[in-house]
């Protein structure tokens, strides 16, 4: 495994790890002050900036990005589908002027957490149906900004409130049958404190390929796990094998 303690050139930063450090501005540069060559940022990060300033900002420092966090939550009653669809829309478009190589997708799980005001549901079978037309329906706007999706699978902790696509497998066959053509315009973001319990992983990672894995998020599964959102581990504190993920 190459040592990048020395050597930031390859190494991107998931702006929300940074979040209380700073603003994105202020993580943007602090990133290209240590050498980091690459983000990840956040909406809610770009939002609080601007748009137009988080585009300058990147730019101005050289900076690439390595994915745009998050699209998604796709899961709503009739009331809240169309907020839904434009809110999606909008993410396409700020990540085209963001230069994103990729629009994440975390898809929600049922419609009342997705989407706050939606009628409640206990029906998961129904919301990874919503999830899978939505996502087909996304896919027509994201091909018109030249903008890939890729489809990040949850801990199944998450099932309920922020994803009911929780594995690898899951992700790929809603890639392939929604692109069977497997353009690059679909696939998945493998993140390992989301799969790394699954033994099928590395088959699966196979089975994506150089055309769907759009991104791979590395990060280590601490024991105990005291916040089942912000107690991630850096690489190596935890339990998950990360070289065989690789």
């Amino acid at each position: 495994m190459r040592d990048f303690s020395n050597d930031h050139r390859f190494l991107s930063i998931n702006t929300a790890t940074v979040r209380k450090q700073g603003d994105l501005a202020a993580i943007v540069e602090a990133c290209a002050r240590h050498g980091i060559r690459a983000v990840s940022p956040w909406r809610d990060q770009v939002a609080q900036v601007g748009l137009k300033r988080a585009v300058k900002a990147v730019r101005d420092a050289g900076l690439d990005l390595s994915g745009y966090c998050r699209g998604g939550m796709f899961t709503a009653d009739g009331a809240h589908r169309n907020e839904a669809r434009a809110d999606n829309r909008r993410a396409v478009d700020e990540a085209k002027a963001l230069g994103a190589p990729c629009l994440v997708l975390v898809v929600g799980g049922l419609p009342q957490y997705s989407r706050p005001g939606s009628a409640a549901s206990r029906d998961l079978a129904a919301a990874h149906t919503m999830v899978e037309d939505e996502i087909a329906a996304l896919l027509e706007y994201a091909k018109s900004a030249n903008m890939p999706l890729a489809i990040e699978p949850l801990h199944p902790m998450y099932a309920a409130d922020r994803a009911c696509v929780n594995t690898a497998r899951q992700a790929l066959d809603i890639c392939e049958r929604i692109d069977p053509a497997a353009t690059g315009m679909l696939g998945v973001a493998i993140d390992t404190y989301h799969v790394w319990w699954d033994f099928e992983l590395p088959a699966q990672i196979r089975r994506a390929g150089r055309k769907r894995l759009l991104a791979f998020h590395v990060c280590d599964w601490l024991v105990p796990t005291r916040d089942l959102l912000l107690d991630r581990g850096m690489m190596g504190d935890g339990v998950i094998d990360i070289r065989k993920a690789r």
